[in-house]
């Protein structure tokens, strides 16, 4: 059986096409240009705004015109993250799936479900001539997973919808009504290097086989970041003479990272030695996480020895920073149990030609001042280490409204259909609600969606019977939108 096969196949099948689109951030031109031309051959009012996003049109259904008009909005770009060993490209090659015990999954990659389901969702709706609505807009987003670009570029005035409901949620039965907010943080440090020393030898260290994960829904799991353990390595050899040559290790700021890799020089006396140490860093670190990360495992091989190194100084302003530097998840919510209040995930560490060691940063909290804070000890934290911090991207979370008509609707729609009452909570991850909210503050918001789990990482997989529901689910409250006040 294919994804195509799957009930309801109205949303399959769109999901499945979508998988033929490659849509990674920052290259959704192709399916933009699909989703344009979707909708010019099923008659769909269609348009793209200045910044790249998809708004489509849809009169109301005979007998519904009187209600309030509503907003479907998904983003149209993925994560691209793929195994270890998988040769994948993200702008040119499909992505191609599996059905593995009720769920979906793709092969080695990122499977694209978030939000790939929620845009599916869409087109499945707006090209039905059996589901019951009021007047309808979709807005399908650009470039949301790296910097949410679409909404923060989308022109006040362009959307004229009372409600919307934002179809990018990862588990079936919770209604999200508020969001993290987010900041981008960007360290520069500076680095001088030297010629190497005599009798120094050049390894390769990497870190890999960790589990990775979105960083806002699996921050509170546990799962380590590669970056703080490649340096906690190094640390632990970093008396020895050590003098680092380059590092990288994650791609994206909102994944936590699940490789990276440094190469290095040391004294060839201490080859022996230092291998051996790492060896055991890796043991403790396997004793530590090995119910969390099962497959943690590091490497090492000797590589041609260049003719500069980073200065001893340097090396060690580097290897402590990372190992003071903040990571996971800061403080919890008082507010709401088991919700996290503030994280920071330190996505991308890498060194440039420029000679500045870079790190790349994604802060994210409920409460404003708190995200600010955490901000600012990264600025100083670059300040002691003689580089600098930029702060950039900053956008506030999404307050919940716990009065919302659409809210009550939602919650007897779900209760009506399934005969129980649905979560009402709030996620951790950014939304574009938040953002979306500023610029029409008076529209009323839900988020829900399929169960999804793993995103960001190449275990990314959608259960398929939540799938039917959250579709079920979203044209039964379609149905229900009130009358217009």
């Amino acid at each position: 059986m294919t994804i195509k096969e799957l009930e309801p196949k109205e949303l399959w099948s769109n999901f499945y096409s979508l998988t033929r689109q490659p849509r990674p951030s920052k290259h959704e031109e192709k399916v933009r240009a699909f989703l344009v031309d979707w909708a010019k051959k099923n008659k769909i009012g269609c348009r793209v705004d200045a910044i790249g996003n998809v708004i489509l049109t849809k009169p109301a259904t005979k007998g519904m015109e009187n209600r309030e008009p509503v907003v479907l909005q998904a983003h149209m770009d993925m994560v691209p993250q793929a195994r270890a060993g998988k040769k994948h490209n993200f702008e040119t090659d499909p992505i191609e799936t599996k059905i593995v015990d009720g769920w979906v999954y793709a092969c080695d990659t990122t499977l694209g479900a978030d939000d790939g389901m929620g845009v599916a969702a869409i087109m499945a709706v707006f090209a039905s001539k059996t589901v019951e609505h009021g007047p309808l807009e979709a807005l399908i987003t650009t470039d949301e997973e790296t910097g949410m670009t679409g909404a923060f570029g989308l022109k006040k005035g362009e959307l004229n919808g009372r409600y919307l409901l934002n179809l990018d949620s990862e588990t079936e039965g919770e209604l999200y009504v508020g969001c993290a907010g987010g900041l981008d943080a960007n360290l520069t440090i500076p680095y001088q290097t030297e010629k190497a020393p005599r009798g120094m030898v050049a390894y390769r260290l990497t870190i890999g086989g960790l589990r990775g994960g979105h960083s806002g829904m699996e921050i509170n799991t546990g799962r380590a970041n590669a970056n703080k353990l490649l340096f906690r390595h190094l640390r632990w050899v970093a008396e020895c003479g050590i003098r680092l040559i380059s590092i990288e290790g994650g791609n994206m700021r909102n994944a936590i990272p699940r490789d990276a890799e440094a190469v290095l020089a040391f004294p060839k006396e201490h080859e022996e030695c230092i291998l051996k140490e790492f060896d055991k860093v890796a043991s403790w670190v396997k004793k530590e996480l090995g119910a969390v990360e099962p497959d943690f495992r590091i490497a090492y091989e000797k590589v041609r020895m260049t003719p500069t190194v980073i200065t001893e100084a340097d090396t060690q302003k580097i290897i402590n920073l990372m190992l003071v530097a903040p990571n996971g998840v800061i403080r919890m919510s008082k507010d709401m149990e088991g919700l996290v209040e503030t994280s920071l995930n330190l996505s991308i560490v890498k060194t440039t030609a420029s000679k500045n060691f870079v790190l790349k940063a994604l802060l994210r909290s409920s409460v404003d001042s708190a995200k600010e804070v955490l901000g600012e000890r990264l600025v100083c934290l670059a300040e002691l280490c003689g580089g600098k911090c930029q702060l950039t991207g900053a956008y506030s979370g999404w307050k919940p409204n716990m009065e919302s008509q659409l809210l009550q609707t939602m919650k007897q729609t779900y209760k009506k259909l399934y005969k129980k009452e649905p979560v009402v909570t709030a996620i951790h991850a950014g939304l574009e609600c938040g953002i979306l909210g500023s610029k029409y503050p008076e529209m009323e918001m839900i988020s829900f969606g399929p169960t999804l789990q793993n995103p960001h990482s190449p275990d990314e997989r959608c259960n398929i019977e939540s799938a039917k529901k959250f579709y079920d689910y979203l044209v039964a409250a379609l149905k229900a939108i009130p009358v217009k006040k």
